[in-house]
């Protein structure tokens, strides 16, 4: 298992600093992590900063709310491709999605899929905020407009991932659509749990304990813990 290749590490917070975000892209670099995921203004940054490592560039567009025009949305993420991003993690409009406007939340998404001109588009759900039949709406409508990926959270709406949100999530949408858990990612054996449900990429902040952690358990350094049943947040 490669779970390095799991993980966006993740550059989002508002206070981190140019030195900061160059910081976090060695270590993505030297822990061949699968992407990283910046913020918009240091993608240019990340891209020179990884150049050659097989790290990928992620970035962020809607973010955190998801009700910005979808005008605008693409216009962000088409200046996001031609600034070398890789992939592109959107923010679904939340309201619309609540109000059942189910027009207008996938053509909000298609067009972020149309502008990020074949590269992987993750559309975030933020779960906090929706009822399972949301959810699963969500997800269907993500499916249906071109998204790669599902997600659970941005981590900055105070909840995040959990065990039941990844299984529901990855019931509803067919099997070559991904599902990322972000938010609350913080241990090896919430990783491994949420992996075991079906994500197969994880936002982290705390990459480099993670990766700690599996490589002394492969060393038979530490004993495996008991397999999580709580949430992942």
């Amino acid at each position: 298992m490669n779970v390095a290749k799991m993980i966006d590490h993740s550059l989002l917070r508002p206070e981190l600093t140019t030195a900061d975000v160059r910081h976090g892209c060695e270590v993505a670099a030297r822990r061949a992590v699968a992407s990283v995921c910046v913020r918009p203004s240091d993608v240019g940054l990340a891209g020179a900063a990884l150049d050659g490592t097989g790290v990928l560039v992620g970035t962020v567009a809607g973010f955190p709310h998801g009700d910005t025009l979808t005008a605008v949305k693409v216009a962000e993420t088409r200046a996001l491709v031609e600034a070398g991003a890789d992939e592109i993690d959107m923010v679904l409009h939340i309201g619309r999605l609540r109000d059942g406007d189910d027009a207008y939340v996938h053509d909000d998404i298609a067009a972020v899929v149309a502008a990020a001109q074949g590269r992987v588009v993750k559309v975030i759900l933020e779960n906090v905020y929706l009822t399972d039949e949301q959810k699963v709406a969500g997800c269907r409508i993500a499916e249906r407009a071109g998204a790669g990926f599902v997600k659970t959270s941005t981590g900055f709406a105070g909840g995040g991932a959990t065990l039941a949100d990844i299984q529901l999530m990855r019931a509803t949408v067919s099997p070559h659509v991904e599902v990322k858990a972000a938010g609350g990612v913080r241990s090896l054996d919430t990783l491994l749990t949420l992996h075991r449900a079906g994500a197969t990429r994880f936002g982290a902040t705390v990459t480099e304990a993670i990766l700690d952690d599996f490589a002394a358990r492969e060393r038979g350094e530490r004993p495996a813990a008991a397999p999580s049943t709580g949430s992942g947040y």
